[in-house]
């Protein structure tokens, strides 16, 4: 007899309890990948002396893992289709702690960087599957919405949780307990999903359907650039090397396009990004996560290097940061139903912008009250009042049949960029750096001078990458509010809140 056949009734609404300890699960699970991509930036400057790791590669403990993640997202979203929703958390959930105790054991800069990416692969199983169970197991319009609301504020603190534990790991214990830290709560959460989340059948569709060739071909391309980029630093833009890697890449790209316009059933169908205001919001997301964890890494290494910041201090610095990421999101969701998304994108990122091109005034002398903290407030604003726009227009126009991949593209574009634009701005900073050592050999304190030098052509290009996303809004996005209204009410939102 057929698993059709023998395929159980809709299964009774779970228990008040049950469904309240199914929320702590999947927020627990979302709080870790949100967690994951800040925890180690303010570790990271212990991380690289312990295990000798240079200044043009230090970027790879980031770039590694949101690298992963957001290539392979829109792959693990139809792989819990494939294997079953609690199946692939569950797999998400013990692999993510499993690549997590090797990172935190991690005996060279190569152990380390495999780590993060198996961590980044795993939180892409996880993700999709987590957002999934969220939506089955609160079917009631209340009681999803609540539940929706609390895995939103979840993703929006875990970036500011996760700068500020990092600080207190790495200073009370050590570096290596920002990694394994989640251990213990992945396995628990794993165990306790096994336990309390309702079994599903898998879609019962061949792994062949799956886009398996674009997956690898997008993987491999980026890879190959953000190594590019990287080998840069050290080998020179016009290496043979650098310039095979770039040309590889740009060659991959071009296959994975290729390979999507033929395949049954794309990974990335092309119709979801030729949209005109959908197109506008991706380009805009990929560069505004190009220039947001570099401003990070800057930012630490500015704390701890020249302001001689502990690493506690340090994740309590960022939070005005994360701070004013949320009241300009508050305030843009009021705002967005009676101006449409455009002005809102168009002076949130210029606001942005203007606040990164704030930090290029820093030098060896600036402090935190006059130098940094206003930068902070003004481009925080800006990205918060920025982001609530730019994730409602991916979703203008689209087909249902799509929408999920279309809300993942906001996710993805922003880790995607976060790994090119890290590795491209640490790759110009450390090379200004070396430059400006050997035009200015005697010049006092130069050992600070020298890299605060290359932080601030990091932020120069940073506020050129956002106030190229606003110009792109500006041009490309046309949508009107009757327009964002329809797009919401369909949206399967991947990630509440944006890369902080």
């Amino acid at each position: 007899m057929t698993d059709l056949a023998l395929a159980p009734r809709a299964p009774a609404p779970a228990p008040r309890q049950a469904k309240l300890l199914a929320l702590v699960i999947i927020a627990a699970a979302q709080l870790m990948i949100v967690l994951d991509a800040s925890v180690v930036v303010v570790a990271l400057p212990s991380a690289q002396h312990a295990l000798h790791i240079s200044v043009a590669d230090r970027q790879w403990v980031m770039t590694s893992y949101t690298l992963a993640f957001g290539t392979l997202l829109l792959l693990g979203g139809r792989i819990a289709d494939y294997v079953g929703r609690r199946r692939a958390f569950v797999i998400g959930l013990l692999g993510f702690a499993g690549s997590s105790a090797l990172g935190g054991l991690a005996q060279s800069a190569a152990m380390l960087f495999g780590a993060r990416a198996l961590q980044g692969a795993f939180a892409a199983a996880m993700a999709p599957a987590a957002l999934s169970l969220l939506t089955t197991t609160f079917t009631e319009a209340r009681e999803r919405a609540r539940a929706f609301g609390v895995y939103g504020a979840v993703a929006g603190s875990g970036a500011a949780l996760g700068l500020v534990l990092g600080g207190m790991l790495t200073q009370f214990a050590s570096w290596r307990w920002t990694l394994l830290v989640n251990v213990p709560i992945a396995i628990l959460a794993a165990v306790s999903a096994r336990r309390v989340l309702p079994a599903d059948h898998a879609a019962g569709r061949r792994q062949g359907q799956y886009d398996l060739a674009g997956a690898v071909t997008a993987t491999g391309s980026l890879f190959l650039l953000v190594l590019g980029f990287s080998t840069a630093g050290t080998s020179g833009w016009g290496s043979p090397l650098t310039v095979g890697l770039l040309a590889g890449a740009a060659a991959g790209l071009a296959l994975f396009v290729w390979i999507e316009l033929r395949s049954k059933n794309p990974l990335l169908p092309v119709q979801v990004v030729l949209d005109r205001n959908r197109g506008g919001s991706f380009l805009a997301s990929l560069f505004v996560g190009s220039a947001m964890l570099g401003t990070f890494l800057f930012l630490t290494y500015f704390f701890q290097g020249t302001l001689h910041y502990s690493a506690l201090t340090t994740g309590f610095a960022f939070l005005p940061m994360s701070a004013g990421v949320i009241l300009g999101a508050s305030a843009s969701s009021r705002l967005l139903p009676r101006t449409g998304p455009r002005p809102l994108m168009v002076v949130g990122l210029a606001l942005a912008g203007a606040g990164l091109a704030w930090f290029i005034r820093l030098h060896v002398g600036s402090s935190f009250v006059g130098g940094v903290l206003p930068a902070e407030i003004v481009a925080s604003l800006g990205m918060g009042t920025a982001f609530v726009p730019m994730s409602s227009t991916a979703l203008i126009g689209v087909d249902p049949a799509n929408a999920g991949v279309a809300s993942a593209l906001v996710n993805t574009t922003q880790q995607v960029g976060s790994s090119l634009g890290t590795a491209l701005l640490n790759t110009l900073a450390a090379n200004a750096a070396a430059a400006f050592v050997v035009a200015h050999p005697h010049l006092p304190d130069l050992a600070r001078a020298a890299p605060v030098h290359g932080y601030v052509l990091g932020f120069c290009v940073s506020a050129g990458l956002v106030l190229a996303a606003a110009t792109m809004a500006w041009a490309m996005v046309r949508a009107r509010r009757t327009d964002v209204a329809s797009a919401t009410a369909a949206a399967v939102p991947l990630e509440a809140a944006p890369s902080t």
